[in-house]
């Protein structure tokens, strides 16, 4: 019985019930009509937040109403069919809100128009991120390239022939790259027209991420 009451009160969070609500909700609905000390007792809320959360969210809400009763007040809850009701005002929220939020959405997508021109800075990590970064500069309307790669640990990751290719497939879209690299030893041999490679030694310059500057965009790579 326990793991029942705990799924009704789950159902209930999820229509928009607050934990303590849909508590005293459960009991006001095992007790039929009580007092809020009652209602209290059986939900395990404390008297006064008990009589807040019927009288200020409950009611309003339509799910539960009161009368008197030799001088007492008692309460009760209104037909479960009350929540249905309040499901439908939800989604009737909902549309209002989008329809309301449509007339918005030119402005807000002029507004991300202009923030797509500014600079970026995104991370990646591995050789999937490396691929990612390529495979958008490789796309790039501005066809010089400027970067910090850490080439020996690129090694690591990208066998011989993956290197080539992609290097050739850069000279093929006609791409400029001008970058600083460190490894071991100079690795890396000058090409004519579209590169320019400049040599740090890795023990004097230790580094495990690539940076890549293209089309107002950073792009760093860890490794």
């Amino acid at each position: 019985m326990d793991s029942d009451i705990k799924t009704l009160e789950n159902k209930l969070r999820e229509l928009g019930l607050a934990d303590k609500e849909a508590r005293v909700y459960l009991a006001s609905l095992e007790l039929g009509s009580d007092t809020v000390q009652n209602i209290a007792k059986k939900a395990k809320v404390n008297r006064a937040t008990t009589h807040v959360i019927i009288m200020e969210k409950l009611i309003k809400k339509g799910l539960m109403s009161s009368f008197k009763k030799d001088k007492k007040t008692f309460y009760q809850v209104e037909s479960p069919e009350q929540l249905m009701r309040l499901l439908r005002d939800q989604e009737e929220d909902i549309k209002r809100k989008e329809e309301e939020f449509k007339k918005y959405l030119p402005e807000l997508e002029t507004l991300y128009s202009i923030a797509e021109e500014k600079p970026k800075v995104r991370f990646f990590e591995g050789k999937e991120g490396l691929i990612s970064i390529r495979e958008d500069y490789f796309k790039a309307k501005d066809k010089e390239v400027l970067g910090f790669f850490a080439i020996d640990e690129e090694k690591n990751i990208f066998s011989e022939e993956e290197r080539q290719r992609a290097a050739a497939e850069r000279k093929n879209k006609n791409i400029q790259i001008k970058l600083i690299y460190t490894d071991e030893e100079p690795s890396l041999r000058q090409e004519s027209g579209l590169s320019l490679r400049r040599f740090v030694p890795r023990e004097k310059f230790p580094l495990s991420s690539t940076f890549i500057i293209y089309d107002n965009k950073v792009g760093v790579v860890s490794l």
